[in-house]
């Protein structure tokens, strides 16, 4: 499939960026300022980018997007106190999404259909509260309560769509008007959708008023949606949120049916939070319409970062995502929700993480998803620092990270493998050495077309080798430390590159 997440031959070594970091100033500025800088993301190396929900939330311009209220509104009417969303307006929006694309980098939208936030009346209806750590566990019988579920989104008047939501597009709530109290309840004549993660008894039910996508009414509700905001924008692909909270047989038929309306490949990659490969590869299924994030990746890191050398590295692939099924998962090392505070904080400490990030950036398998916070750091709360290593591991992954892959995983705390490099791409080639405790050296294979040649240090402080005749080198590595090193041809391409994204900054 040749799409964002899987480019053309000629867009070798794809990058996605997580466009965003959950503390962004909620200032209405952030598709300006992606517009002003699309050519100098590109120029990093990314080739794809995923924006932030760019629709109104319940909490408006303090709604990072998740909060869900009108989905037709990227900016344009005045609800829930402000016309522009935390981002910005409609029309910045627009404009960031032809900048970027122009640019030559693809936009994957954040899709949110799980859940509904803010409405604007309440209504009163018969449902059964169950127990939230079982919602197949019902607490007493049937029970009249007053719910806030209906949506007439009166400042949009019925642009785009005179759609009315209430009661009847959703499965259940987590809050009783009538008795001022939280809970889980779930209305009459429904029942909570399959195919979702087994947690709790049935993890339907996340937050706010619980979309039931299965109704008839909602999917072509939501079908007309996805052919309008494709059309309206011209997004490539999607982010999908939450999506082990929705029935895996909705999106199989969404994406379907929205790629033959639309003419378009609309690549996806979803958000399955779990540590278990079983159920990412259980829900992505025999034919596969999505990809998925490697989050069991994502805590081998974060237990790497955490455990004062106590994790063996030789196993850090064992029951990840990108070793069972490459072709669907999308690498990272930290997001939005892992970020320290939020609801799945599980952050990367800064000693580790330009290790996790050169496991992802410059091995072969997987498309690595570099995260905003990362990137520029959060200057809003402090919480992450700018990993002053990436701008380096990017370019290296452009310009060296090609050609067959030698891993040499075999030793509990120094790890390590080489890029032999191809004629495609001059100077190239790269070996990457890791450790989570003492210092050490370690021998990796390069390539036998390196004989003799002298490689260089680029990131860890360490003197020049050169090549033997068999295609080895011995490869120093320092104390919790990473060590790339490359064919000292490549050492002024590298620079070149990093001096380009200076200037332009």
């Amino acid at each position: 499939m040749t799409d964002a997440l899987h480019p053309q031959p000629s867009r070798v070594n794809p990058i996605l960026l997580q466009g965003f970091a959950w503390d962004l100033a909620a200032d209405s500025r952030h598709w300006r300022l992606l517009t002003d800088n699309a050519a100098l993301l590109a120029d990093a190396g990314f080739t794809a980018i995923w924006l932030p929900p760019a629709y109104k939330g319940q909490a408006g311009v303090d709604d990072v997007g998740y909060g869900v209220y009108d989905t037709y509104d990227l900016g344009e009417f005045d609800q829930k106190g402000a016309v522009p969303t935390k981002y910005g307006t409609k029309d910045e929006y627009l404009a960031a999404v032809a900048a970027l694309k122009a640019a030559g980098i693809d936009v994957m939208a954040d899709v949110v259909l799980n859940h509904r936030m803010g409405a604007d009346a309440s209504e009163d209806v018969l449902a059964l509260e169950v127990d939230p750590a079982n919602r197949y566990r019902p607490l007493g019988e049937p029970a009249e309560v007053t719910v806030w579920t209906r949506f007439t989104f009166p400042g949009r008047a019925g642009a785009y769509s005179d759609f009315t939501w209430d009661w009847h597009c959703f499965n259940g709530i987590d809050w009783d008007e009538r008795s001022g109290r939280s809970g889980i309840w779930l209305f009459e004549g429904k029942e909570w959708s399959e195919g979702v993660a087994h947690e709790l008894g049935n993890y339907d039910y996340l937050m706010g008023a619980d979309v039931h996508v299965m109704d008839p009414t909602v999917s072509a509700e939501l079908d007309a949606w996805g052919r309008w905001y494709v059309e309206t924008t011209g997004v490539n692909g999607f982010r999908l949120d939450a999506v082990k909270h929705i029935g895996a047989q909705f999106f199989r038929r969404w994406l379907r049916d929205l790629r033959r309306t639309t003419g378009r490949a609309l690549p996806a990659v979803g958000e399955y939070w779990s540590e278990d490969l079983a159920e990412l590869r259980g829900y992505l299924g025999d034919e596969p319409v999505m990809s998925l994030f490697d989050v069991p990746l994502h805590f081998h890191l974060h237990a790497a970062a955490t455990s004062d050398g106590n994790v063996d590295l030789s196993r850090l692939f064992e029951g990840t995502l990108v070793d069972a099924d490459p072709a669907h998962a999308v690498t990272f090392v930290e997001n939005h929700d892992t970020q320290p505070r939020q609801a799945l904080a599980s952050t990367i400490l800064p000693w580790f993480k330009p290790s996790a990030y050169a496991l992802i950036l410059l091995r072969e398998a997987g498309i690595p998803c570099v995260f905003w916070g990362d990137l520029f750091g959060t200057p809003e709360t402090g919480d992450l620092p700018a990993v002053t290593e990436l701008p380096l591991l990017m370019a290296a992954r452009r310009l060296l990270a090609h050609g067959p892959q030698h891993d040499a995983f075999d030793a509990p705390d120094v790890v390590g493998f080489a890029r032999e490099g191809d004629a495609a791409h001059p100077a190239s080639g790269l070996a990457v050495v890791l450790s989570d405790r003492h210092a050490a050296v370690k021998r990796l294979h390069v390539g036998a077309r390196h004989a003799g040649e002298q490689w260089v240090c680029v990131l860890g402080g360490h003197g020049p080798v050169v090549v033997d005749a068999d295609g080895g080198a011995e490869l120093e590595v320092s104390d919790g430390g990473l060590s790339v090193y490359a064919p000292a041809a490549a050492e002024s391409e590298l620079g070149r590159s990093l001096d380009r994204l200076v200037r332009q900054r």
